[in-house]
């Protein structure tokens, strides 16, 4: 990958069975460089949770993938986890940094919003995500639109995320002035996983 193409960040699905996804993702991180997983189950069942934690633990340390955990941090250090993403803005980054130390991986989704995405990285956030990029009626629709990133870009220095309703056509669009781009059910709901995610690596230029 060339190293001024933005980066790949893969989003589980919100439900999946652990013993099935973790070979399909496996394949995925085989065929494509891939720099960060968040876990991000819907589930509020602790045992479900952990259990697909471990085993995708197994399938992306082995491949040098950092995997993190979609809110819950108290998960992070038992299942030796990299860190944790928050869907909240800035206001668990500071509690979570203190918790996990320096060298964990602590991020946040900040929606539309500059100002909630400079408080994440003035309390110590690894990257800001915003989003949806695309077009969606899920959440309040509000769209994080190509100016803030552009802004954000240029004038701030903690790694930007663009995530929510990716299409080939965003991704070309964005690669310029986004660091990641956050993929999730964009590749999942494809029969073919690393054939979706590689057409929008390529789609990146």
């Amino acid at each position: 990958m060339a190293e001024d193409r933005p980066q790949i960040y893969l989003i589980t699905p919100p439900a999946f069975d652990a013993a099935e996804f973790a070979p399909k993702l496996a394949s995925v991180l085989d065929a494509h460089e891939v720099a960060c997983i968040r876990l991000a189950l819907a589930s509020r069942d602790e045992y479900e949770i952990g259990r697909a934690a471990d085993a995708l633990r197994e399938v992306s340390h082995a491949r040098d993938v950092a995997l993190v955990i979609e809110t819950h941090l108290g998960l992070v250090e038992r299942h030796g986890l990299d860190g944790v993403h928050f869907t909240d803005g800035a206001r668990q980054i500071r509690a979570a940094r203190k918790a996990l130390g320096t060298d964990a991986i602590v991020g946040s989704h900040c929606g539309a919003s500059r100002h909630e995405g400079m408080n994440a990285g003035e309390a110590g956030a690894d990257y800001v995500c915003f989003g949806p990029v695309g077009e969606t009626t899920l959440g309040t629709g509000a769209r994080a639109e190509h100016d803030l990133f552009q802004w954000w870009s240029e004038m701030i220095e903690v790694p930007v995320v663009a995530e929510g309703a990716l299409s080939e056509t965003l991704i070309a669009e964005f690669a310029p002035v986004t660091d990641w781009f956050a993929l999730g059910e964009e590749v999942w709901r494809e029969d073919d996983p690393a054939a979706a995610l590689g057409r929008f690596i390529a789609a990146m230029g």
